[in-house]
């Protein structure tokens, strides 16, 4: 599935903000290409540097109670959202 870039940018330019979030692992994921797209288009606009919350870089877990531990939960991701409005000087 395409990623429509433009609407992306243009939503992130209104907020000045972005917290990117999916289940792949954060290094190297389609979260980092979207960081660099938003950082790339973005520059000198953005108030806070783009975050980014996904898997954490190891092997996937078959267990449920190590899946919490490695894939995305709602307490990171509000902590990456806090961290985002938090931030008021620019990074762009």
């Amino acid at each position: 599935m395409p990623l429509d870039v433009e609407t992306v940018v243009e939503s992130v330019r209104r907020t000045t903000r972005a917290v990117v979030v999916h289940d792949a692992v954060q290094f190297g994921g389609p979260g980092a290409e979207i960081a660099a797209i938003l950082q790339s288009e973005l520059f000198g606009e953005l108030v806070a540097p783009v975050e980014r919350v996904g898997a954490r870089f190891v092997p996937s877990p078959a267990a449920a109670a190590l899946e919490a531990q490695v894939y995305p939960s709602p307490a990171r991701i509000v902590a990456a959202v806090q961290r985002t409005l938090t931030r008021t000087e620019s990074h762009g």
